[in-house]
């Protein structure tokens, strides 16, 4: 079976892990401080925090708004959950608006008509990798004066018009789970340029305390006191996980060109077939390709089964979020996202994917009828 996603891993890694087994430390210390360090510097942003997962990052991004109770997110419905619990664990409350037919991210136009009073801040998604509209949404937050957070899940290596995603908005979360382009098995990264912020999440990472392990350690002696400043969380990444990130962080825009050819063969194949419509990459962004979404005319559900049959796993990225039970009762407008979801259709696509593998996709979803 073809899987849909797949992280490479070289010797590389094990050495890393190795490494890092054999020094002792393994909980969060010096391994992801570097991973921190490196990361920040990769994308351009004054602070970068080590975290368990984009969940945790997306969290903490809410929580150091310090918004009032209630207080209107608007958000995306084509996303993982994370990303509007954003605004259920800070107890603000989730407006959906739609996406753009091509992109499939959110429309900067409906987010100007979702506006009201008690909207504070703009969750975007960055698609699939490819930037969203940010010059536009910007501006929209700018006269509103409304906070930006980008969820960076798919797009760790994009950029828009030339800037890294993660940057552009007040705060930005990567997730650094199994399948994505940079993966170390779960974790997360939040990016910001904000010193308050940065250091307040540099606590509540860690339950509270104000002085982590590694800053009480030295070769001489260990400090045991430290101070709870306020609740925190178990958010930390272990070293074992960032020597991991260190190296996918190298090979970073190795893997990202294999996904960009394989998408440029995808398109390739597919633009003269009729029933298929082919990802869009608009001219204002570098995309780090994270999926491959295409839409199809003919019956999804009986493709997907389809290719099954053929050896080749494929998935849905999404079923709106409105549509799941936790969010039912929220009221939503969102008609090109009811509309595209059904035709959704994610084929296989990762770094190490051969040739073989790819022209057996293409040649299976051309043979379907």
């Amino acid at each position: 079976m073809i899987p849909v996603f797949k992280p490479s891993v070289t010797n590389e890694e094990i050495e890393a892990v190795t490494e890092t087994l054999k020094s002792g430390w393994w909980g969060a210390g010096p391994r992801s401080t570097k991973f921190s360090e490196e990361f920040a510097d990769y994308i351009g942003a004054k602070h970068a925090i080590t975290l368990s997962s984009c969940t945790a990052a997306l969290h903490l991004a809410g929580k150091l708004l310090d918004l009032p109770v209630g207080s209107e997110i608007i958000t995306t419905p084509i996303t993982f959950i994370s990303t509007p619990f954003l605004a259920s664990y800070n107890n603000l409350k989730v407006v959906f608006a739609d996406v753009e037919e091509d992109t499939l991210n959110i429309d900067p136009e409906d987010i100007k008509k979702k506006i009201t009073p008690n909207t504070k801040a703009i969750l975007l998604v960055h698609f699939g990798g490819h930037a969203c509209e940010m010059d536009k949404i910007m501006e929209i937050a700018k006269e509103h004066d409304l906070y930006v957070i980008e969820d960076c899940a798919h797009a760790t290596g994009t950029t828009y018009k030339g800037k890294r995603v993660g940057t552009i908005g007040d705060m930005g979360c990567f997730s650094f789970q199994a399948v994505k382009n940079l993966a170390t098995g779960d974790g997360g990264m939040l990016t910001t340029n904000n010193d308050e912020w940065a250091k307040r999440a540099e606590v509540l990472r860690w339950v509270g305390i104000n002085k982590d392990t590694a800053s009480r350690t030295n070769k001489d002696q260990y400090s045991w006191e430290y101070g709870i400043t306020e609740v925190g969380y178990k958010y930390q990444l272990c070293d074992i996980l960032a020597a991991i990130g260190s190296v996918q962080l190298r090979r970073l825009e190795t893997m990202n060109k294999r996904r960009r050819e394989i998408t440029e063969r995808y398109n390739e194949a597919f633009k003269d077939v009729s029933w298929i419509t082919t990802p869009v990459q608009k001219d204002y962004t570098s995309s780090a390709n994270h999926n491959y979404v295409m839409k199809v005319e003919k019956d999804r559900d009986k493709l997907m089964i389809y290719l099954r049959e053929k050896g080749i796993a494929t998935g849905v990225h999404y079923l709106p979020a409105y549509k799941h039970k936790v969010y039912a009762d929220i009221d939503h407008d969102c008609p090109v996202a009811e509309k595209m979801w059904t035709r959704l259709i994610s084929l296989p696509i990762f770094p190490d994917m051969t040739d073989e593998e790819v022209e057996m996709v293409i040649s299976e979803v051309k043979n379907f009828s």
